[in-house]
């Protein structure tokens, strides 16, 4: 593995810091392509979702451009969808961060290398971003040069910080479905701090809520100090009822 330098660290904690400061969880995989794509001097960054059952390919965010959300039919394109290697690196349980090259000594000589080749990114590097029973999801980075043991090492320190910000959206969409945000905004909640409090509405401990959104007990202890000095409450039982009352959670 590639040892890191000083400016690796700094971009790692840039994109920490641009993750931190986007108030939008809707737009927060359009931040995050967008920053990869400079830190890794890509062609391009995606962040797609391969839902075998369906033969569907469900792209949701692009980098450097944005062409929104795309679903692709792979039935006619790709006879077989599911041998594309990083399908089977996640398909068989791998989390880590790959090189395609690196794992199918064919890639260079596949359909899905030429088709990459099209737009300038033919080596690919993997990192998968499992959570969704449904899909086999990873980000994919291309260029025209190879990826190196550094780049790999980078992505591998990049991909907690991705896997807490994709838990932490998946719940906030799923509670946001019932308590819309314009209604959090006039308490001045955060996204992450309505999230907690969705959470705690539904019985969780801080424990259980950490675990759900892979951060710590002590970080949801802090969310949740936050949320009672914001509602003016001072205890879990309280602000579930005030939240309720409020239409802040389902």
């Amino acid at each position: 593995m590639g040892r890191l330098g000083v400016r690796d660290y700094e971009q790692i904690l840039d994109l920490a810091v641009a993750i931190l400061e986007n108030t939008d969880p809707e737009a927060i995989w359009s931040l995050i392509t967008k920053h990869l794509c400079e830190v890794f001097d890509c062609t391009g960054v995606t962040f797609s979702g391969l839902y075998i059952a369906e033969r569907v390919l469900r792209t949701e965010a692009w980098a450097p451009e944005s062409h929104g959300p795309i679903a692709l039919d792979l039935t006619d394109r790709y006879p077989n969808p599911d041998q594309h290697p990083l399908t089977l690196h996640v398909a068989s349980g791998g989390t880590s961060p790959v090189i395609l090259s690196r794992i199918s000594e064919r890639w260079r000589h596949s359909p899905w290398y030429d088709s990459a080749r099209e737009t300038g990114g033919g080596e690919q590097l993997g990192l998968p971003t499992p959570g969704d029973p449904l899909a086999l999801r990873s980000l994919i980075l291309g260029r025209e040069q190879e990826f190196t043991d550094r780049d790999l090492a980078l992505a591998a320190r990049i991909q907690p910080l991705i896997l807490t910000v994709d838990s932490q959206a998946r719940e906030f969409r799923r509670l946001g479905a019932a308590a819309p945000l314009s209604v959090s905004t006039r308490h001045d909640l955060t996204p992450r701090e309505l999230t907690v409090l969705g959470l705690l509405s539904e019985g969780l401990t801080s424990q259980g809520i950490a675990h759900r959104l892979l951060i710590s007990p002590h970080t949801v202890n802090r969310h949740l100090e936050k949320v009672y000095r914001k509602l003016g409450t001072n205890n879990r039982v309280s602000t579930v009822l005030l939240a309720k009352q409020h239409g802040l959670v389902p």
